[in-house]
């Protein structure tokens, strides 16, 4: 089953990028133990949204991670705002996910699989700036990579790429997190470059300012508003900016962003 949700994914991504500007690298996929995502209402946030709100008693979650392309990281290592190619790759991205979690879903019904996404993946708590339901420590939990200074998830293929999870009840072997520190700065502090590429000073190399951060995803959201927002249906109509919430400034060109 493992091999075949990859292989899926992977089909799936070929025929669906016939018709986006965005085009994706090899998927990563990794299946989490259900019954530990509850460690995230002590990590994330209390709030964090648990399994069993999609699909009653749960046992993996399936986490991918779909790689960019290099040729659209270049573009966004400039100084200053993200490029609209960034931020168009990022909401097709978002739309893309949709459509595929879907199939998936359909793919695991058929199987006999019940299959959900979390109706709390997409939502966004604008005060606080904290997911209840965050696609990158589920990640983490079913092995794809390790926590870089810049708070992305690298996985053996990099950190510039998506996240996206899919609650099941499958009865197949759940992946352990990594052991292996796939981060240069933590591993022996000889990196750092996300830091110094920070656009707004949120990102250091002894801290992190949320709100720092939001405050250049908006600035972006006023200049690239062709694309959409992925996450305005969500917000209940708390979303005033109409553009992409992006800057990727922290992975695109980095040395971990493709390994």
């Amino acid at each position: 089953m493992k091999e075949y949700l990859t292989t899926r994914i992977r089909t799936f991504l070929r025929a669906y990028e016939q018709q986006t500007v965005t085009k994706w690298g090899e998927p990563i996929v990794g299946f989490a133990d259900a019954k530990k995502i509850e460690v995230l209402s002590s990590i994330v946030s209390p709030t964090h949204g648990v399994p069993e709100d999609a699909v009653k008693d749960a046992t993996i979650i399936i986490a991918y991670f779909i790689p960019f392309l290099k040729e659209l990281a270049q573009t966004n290592t400039r100084q200053g705002l993200a490029s609209p190619q960034w931020a168009q790759s990022y909401e097709e991205t978002n739309a893309m996910f949709i459509e595929l979690n879907a199939c998936l879903i359909e793919d695991l019904k058929r199987k006999g699989v019940r299959a959900a996404v979390s109706p709390e993946a997409g939502s966004f708590d604008r005060e606080k700036l904290i997911s209840n339901w965050s696609q990158r420590h589920i990640a983490y939990l079913a092995g794809l990579g390790s926590f870089g200074l810049n708070n992305m998830l690298i996985t053996k293929a990099g950190c510039c790429g998506r996240i996206s999870t899919i609650i099941t009840d499958l009865e197949v072997q759940p992946d352990a997190p990594m052991t292996e520190e796939l981060c240069i700065y933590k591993k022996n502090g000889k990196c750092g470059l996300c830091a110094d590429c920070c656009p707004s000073g949120a990102l250091t190399r002894t801290g992190y300012d949320r709100h720092k951060c939001y405050a250049v995803c908006l600035e972006n959201a006023k200049v690239h508003n062709s694309y959409g927002n992925s996450y305005a249906s969500e917000a209940g109509g708390a979303v005033q900016e109409t553009g992409s919430e992006v800057c990727g400034k922290c992975v695109a060109g980095m040395p971990c962003a493709f390994r």
